[in-house]
């Protein structure tokens, strides 16, 4: 599977988990709206620190965004 759509699809279920929308997320992560987009849609590549950032938001580990079959 291309890494960048399995981030995306892992930071776009644990943010759907918890009723965020995309700016909420964006807000609690310290990144844009408009990189979460990108990021859930496939189409960038985020940065380790970006991924740190975005699983500390999430309430997940950073190897969760990364994970094929997630468990929770």
């Amino acid at each position: 599977m291309d890494l960048r759509r399995l981030v995306g699809r892992n930071v776009k279920r644990f943010r759907r988990e918890k009723g965020w929308t995309q700016e909420a997320l964006a807000e609690f992560a310290g990144v844009s709206q408009q990189s979460i987009s990108e990021l859930e849609n496939g189409k960038s590549n985020p940065t380790i620190l970006t991924l740190h950032e975005l699983a500390q938001g999430l309430g997940v580990r950073p190897m969760d965004l990364l994970d094929e079959n997630p468990k929770r």
